[in-house]
């Protein structure tokens, strides 16, 4: 009995002393862990891009968060701009799909209370590249990363019957504006020489086939 109510004088000390402040902190901690997770949850699954150029024909992917009717896919007009409901017409072409964010950000913060804005390129059609001469579907390619002139010639169809494979050609224009003509071998590739010429392409390349 005796030990009974020194346990039980013991637990109420302890309560008396400690208690509130422990239901204090215990409440502060979940509160700050309830409120990390809100935050995590509006921001979650921010890609942002701060090196592509948005150009014109290319496919945006818009959201705002808790924002259904801001949230979609647009393309980039000829004239580089986009249109969005409070947001109007805004420049796209030019900028960096973050660049893009905070633009939209400013305009929508008359409407929405630090509104969160994401843009993802959906889809590259600004990037294209262009193959002439003996190849069997000649014209102009969207170009996607780590495209090499052999995957050009093999996306244009391949060769034709009497495509001259050692006399292939990439025009590239320089910074300057000066056209420089970079040289492939296909014959000498496929034999295990100068691998180096099977160059990655860049936007607005020309690659010739003669």
């Amino acid at each position: 009995m005796k030990r009974g109510l020194l346990k039980a004088l013991i637990l109420g000390v302890v309560f008396f002393l400690f208690g509130p402040g422990w239901s204090r902190a215990q409440s502060a901690s979940n509160g700050s862990a309830s409120s990390g997770v809100q935050a995590g949850d509006g921001s979650a699954g921010k890609a942002h891009d701060d090196t592509f150029i948005i150009g014109n024909d290319d496919v945006l992917a818009i959201s705002v968060w808790k924002e259904p009717d801001l949230t979609k896919s647009i393309p980039v007009r000829s004239d580089g701009k986009i249109s969005l409901p409070l947001v109007g017409e805004l420049q796209a072409t030019g900028k960096t799909p973050l660049q893009l964010e905070r633009d939209i950000s400013e305009k929508l913060k008359g409407f929405i209370t630090a509104p969160e804005v994401n843009v993802i390129v959906q889809q590259v059609n600004s990037r294209k590249f262009n193959v002439l001469g003996e190849v069997g579907k000649p014209g102009s390619y969207s170009l996607t990363a780590n495209t090499t002139i052999v995957d050009a010639i093999a996306i244009a169809g391949g060769f034709k019957d009497f495509a001259k494979k050692t006399g292939v050609y990439v025009l590239r224009k320089a910074p300057d504006g000066r056209e420089n003509r970079l040289n492939f071998n296909y014959k000498d590739f496929i034999k295990g020489k100068n691998a180096d010429q099977n160059i990655k392409i860049e936007p607005n390349d020309t690659i010739i086939v003669p």
